[in-house]
Formats: structure tokens, sequence, C-alpha cells
């Protein structure tokens, strides 16, 4: 787990530094401070939210890497898991084990992807995949 999050860590902390300074920045916070909020409050209620809907698409895109990075560090390592038998499926010409192996690993990839686009509604709320007539 170690070696995988250690390339994602970096580019997150960055990123979420970027947004939250450009976040702090903007009007709303500014108000929120003046009329005597505490910090905690301001940061945690109203800069973390909005600053979370972009650290929320990176992280759904990384995760794809993440499942691909799992098949690189078990072959490595030599741990036993679903990358290590994916790699050996492919050497051993079990094409039915590879295809099942990619489309659960697909599905798993969708699945978080519309968990990402779920998770737009509750920090957004004028997020709406609803037409409004």
């Amino acid at each position: 787990a170690l070696a995988l999050a250690m390339s994602l860590m970096a580019m997150f902390a960055r990123l979420t530094r970027s947004v939250m300074l450009e976040v702090l920045s903007l009007d709303y916070i500014r108000t929120a401070r003046a009329k005597g909020l505490r910090e905690f409050y301001v940061i945690g209620k109203h800069a973390l939210k909005n600053a979370l809907i972009p650290l929320v698409t990176v992280a759904g895109m990384q995760f794809g890497l993440l499942i691909g990075g799992t098949v690189i560090i078990e072959t490595v390592f030599a741990w036993p898991g679903v990358g290590r038998l994916v790699v050996q499926a492919i050497f051993n010409r079990d094409y039915p084990l590879v295809q099942s192996i990619v489309f659960i690993l697909a599905l798993i990839f969708v699945a978080a992807n519309l968990l990402v686009d779920l998770l737009y509604i509750y920090l957004d709320p004028r997020i709406s995949y609803l037409e409004e007539k």
C-alpha cells in the first residue's frame, strides 16, 4: 500500500494545497471570517467542502492507476493477489481468466466513477443530473 500510495500522495498534497489556497481567497470565506466565525469552522465547513470537488475528481481518476499499480506491485514483490493472478494467466494463455479479471476490474472502476459522480451531488447541492422544466 505504501509503494502504491507514495507516488500519488505528493501530487494529491500539492493539489489540495493549491485548491485550498484558491478557495480561501474567495469572497464568501472573507465574509465568513468577517461574521466572526472561528477559523476551524471557516476552513472545515466552508472552504474544505468546496475544495473537495476537484480533489474527489482527481481521486476518482487516480483509482484506475491504483488498480493497474497493484499488478506491478504484486508481481515485483511476489505477493499473491489479483494482479499477480492476471500476469500468470497471461503467461499461461488462460484467456477466459484474463477476460474475467479485466471485466471485474473494469466494473470496479466504473462503480468508483459512479460514486464520484454521486459525491458531487452531496458536496455541491447546486449540481443536479435531472433536467429542470
